[in-house]
């Protein structure tokens, strides 16, 4: 699969990298904060939700393909990323900030979520689409799918 936006190698591999450094420091700060695991806030169209991604978010998705075509899009409007269960994420390890940082409200824990560390982290990400000029503001994930599939 060719590179899901126009960048050179190296700025690929730039964006990659920090990105997913993003996504270690995430999982640290909410190591201790759980969700039951139900799979429902993937299920997208029901809920009503769904993450917004910034351009290098997109491409780590992507690149977790290896090379595999996009999943078409789900029956019923659920992650297309989900496995054929409906239920786990086929794309777990690099699965997008929302996704880590529980934007599902039936996250648990010890007690209120890192909103400091959110925000440092999403000004990253955001540094990351800025660097790459992407045009815009994040964009919801299906948008990604649905533009990426049309192409």
């Amino acid at each position: 699969m060719a590179s899901p936006l126009p960048w050179s190698r190296t700025e690929r591999r730039a964006v990659l990298n920090e990105v997913r450094a993003v996504y270690r420091k995430a999982d640290a700060a909410w190591a201790p904060f759980s969700c039951p695991a139900s799979g429902d806030c993937c299920q997208l169209q029901r809920t009503g939700r769904q993450p917004w991604l910034y351009a290098g978010e997109w491409a780590v998705l992507v690149e977790s393909l290896h090379g595999r075509p996009l999943p078409p899009p789900r029956e019923g409007g659920g992650c297309p990323f989900l496995d054929a269960s409906g239920v786990r994420c086929g794309a777990y390890a690099d699965r997008p900030f929302g996704c880590r940082t529980f934007f599902c409200e039936r996250v648990r824990g010890p007690g209120l979520q890192p909103a400091e560390v959110a925000d440092a982290l999403l000004r990253r990400l955001d540094a990351v689409h800025r660097f790459l000029d992407a045009d815009g503001a994040p964009r919801p994930l299906k948008d990604w799918h649905r533009d990426a599939a049309g192409s």
